[in-house]
């Protein structure tokens, strides 16, 4: 797995799911913030402890998981 030194996974913080520098933020919150059209810009100011490389390396962790297993997609309908 290629180095992402700002995602970290413990499972005594939030049960092991993976977090941005040990804190109580998880990439899968990151990531619905974004998807849901919150900026960048509008996500730091929220959380003003998260630094714009912390929600990079959380992209760029998703890309890396996204990569690894292709789940199988019905038809379109």
């Amino acid at each position: 797995m290629p180095p992402f030194p700002r995602i970290t996974r413990d499972p005594a913080v939030m049960g092991g799911k993976a977090c941005i520098r040990g804190m109580r933020v998880t990439v899968g919150m990151i990531l619905g913030n974004l998807g849901e059209g919150i900026g960048i810009d509008d996500l730091l100011a929220a959380y003003p402890y998260l630094e714009r490389e912390d929600v990079h390396d959380a992209l760029r962790y998703a890309a890396f998981l996204a990569r690894e297993r292709e789940p199988p997609l019905l038809p379109a309908a």
